[in-house]
């Protein structure tokens, strides 16, 4: 076989957006951006303040000025521009329980424009997907709901919000992965749905988002079998040709969603599921989640451009790709010069953020009276670590109630170190016991534990922070979210602030 020249070489760069290690761009990718690389991804560990991002930012732009630099940052329990500290705005589920489509713009506009002064102009967001499904373990709070329309209408705003501080929008994960039990970091998930469900509920928020104009659409690696029977999602031409160009009438860039995830790489290998993602139809290629170093990404552009000059990838469609990838880039640049200045926020973080998250609080049942008559013994039920949102960013209750009602006691517990109830509920003899949970309907000893507690004390306060199910005969505090704005807002309402 011959080998790949230059040009192939380059144009195999461009529709690259890999991810590296540090807070600084390394040498390899200095030297990438120079010899055609697109776009770099960035995640939590690339990240320790605003100001650093800045200057990151400034680094990668001093090597290439049009260079995309996405984010994985849905200003919610998926955090990576805020990891250290917890989102200061709160998650897709808040802003559906709330359901003002003026808030949620003027929440994504927030982060625009905190994004886009940090040098940032590319986010992989909004999600998306209608989380019907109840026990969906990676998506939950991360949707609106599980409404279609009112999914649809809030993606629509919060692409506007975004995109009108110069931040590309990338909607996900298409064709949608709200109704499925299965992590797609884990294993192939399947949409059960017919063309008409469809149409119905998974495909109407991307034609909201494509009507608001997003700029970028993130694949999705689901099986679809009313479209294709064989293939996923993000190496499927019948879908990511045939129903998001042809018919839904998408002209931006597809992005895949991080290709190392194994509900690809079992199936089709890593060079090969890239090669064949971009012969499907997708744009730009996003790697570097677990696979960050210039070995990686050296593979995959040999790959590609091999796969060129063998004959499995057409340089027509490279071409195609990398122009959108280019194209994309161009409106990030002029976006950006066009836009107003914007500022990051200081270490309490947004004040937009919070006053959306104390909106959405919602409070069910009648007793005990709030505010909490003194300070608590908090119990905080931690169910395993969603993927997505990782193990690093902070959550829960317990801080910023003691830092309201000093006095304030606390314990974390996991299945595994979870005692009975009684051990539970001891501490809290002759005071107030505030139950902190998350996806309890998802987690059986968690319910367990929390209906035995609530036998014990019937006057305690469950505080969820996941998707909500009513607990019955206990006061039921909803933050539909697990941020560090919900968890404030939650404190604030049980302390009377």
């Amino acid at each position: 076989m011959t080998e790949p020249g230059g040009e192939l070489l380059r144009l195999a760069a461009t529709v690259l957006q890999p991810g590296f290690v540090g807070t600084a761009p390394p040498d390899w990718v200095r030297r990438w951006l120079g010899e055609g690389l697109g776009g770099v991804a960035l995640f939590a560990r690339n990240v320790r303040d605003p100001r650093q991002v800045a200057e990151l930012t400034a680094a990668l732009r001093a090597e290439r000025t049009d260079v995309l630099v996405a984010i994985d940052e849905e200003a919610g329990d998926v955090t990576r521009f805020e990891s250290r500290t917890g989102s200061s705005r709160p998650g897709n589920l808040a802003l559906g329980a709330v359901d003002d489509v003026a808030l949620t713009e003027e929440v994504a506009h927030d982060l625009g424009r905190e994004l886009a002064a940090a040098g940032v102009n590319l986010d992989y967001a909004p999600d998306a997907d209608v989380n019907n499904n109840p026990d969906n373990p990676v998506i939950g709070v991360r949707s609106f709901g599980a409404d279609p329309a009112l999914v649809a209408r809030h993606t629509g705003a919060w692409v506007t919000g975004l995109q009108a501080a110069g931040v590309a929008a990338c909607a996900k994960h298409f064709p949608g992965h709200g109704d499925t039990a299965v992590d797609s970091h884990h294993d192939l998930p399947r949409i059960p749905r017919d063309r008409a469900g469809l149409d119905a509920l998974e495909l109407l928020p991307f034609r909201a988002a494509i009507a608001a104009g997003v700029h970028a659409v993130m694949t999705g690696h689901l099986l679809v079998p009313a479209i294709d029977p064989t293939l996923p999602a993000t190496v499927s031409r019948s879908v990511l040709t045939g129903l998001l160009r042809d018919e839904l009438g998408f002209e931006g860039a597809v992005i895949t969603d991080a290709m190392e995830m194994r509900a690809v790489v079992d199936r089709f290998g890593f060079e090969d599921g890239v090669v064949a993602a971009l012969a499907a139809g997708a744009d730009a290629i996003c790697v570097g989640g677990e696979h960050a170093d210039e070995g990686t990404a050296s593979r995959l552009r040999t790959a590609i451009a091999g796969a060129v000059v063998a004959g499995q990838l057409a340089e027509e469609r490279l071409v195609e790709a990398a122009k959108r990838v280019e194209h994309l880039a161009a409106w990030a640049a002029t976006a950006r010069a066009a836009s107003a200045p914007g500022s990051w926020h200081g270490p309490d973080g947004s004040p937009v953020g919070l006053a959306a998250a104390r909106r959405a609080v919602k409070v069910a049942g009648t007793a005990p009276a709030l505010p909490l008559a003194a300070p608590p013994h908090v119990v905080e039920l931690s169910p395993p670590a969603n993927i997505a949102a990782g193990t690093d960013t902070p959550w829960g209750l317990a801080a910023p109630l003691a830092a309201l009602l000093p006095g304030t006691t606390a314990v974390r517990l996991t299945e595994a170190d979870a005692a009975d109830a009684s051990t539970v509920v001891a501490p809290a003899a002759g005071r107030p016991l505030v139950l902190v949970v998350r996806d309890l309907h998802r987690h059986a000893w968690m319910s367990a534990l929390v209906q035995a507690a609530l036998t014990a004390r019937p006057d305690a306060v469950v505080v969820e922070l996941g998707v909500p199910v009513t607990v019955t005969g206990a006061t039921h505090i909803a933050t539909h979210g697990a941020t560090r704005s919900s968890g404030l807002a939650a404190a604030e309402l049980l302390a009377g602030r």
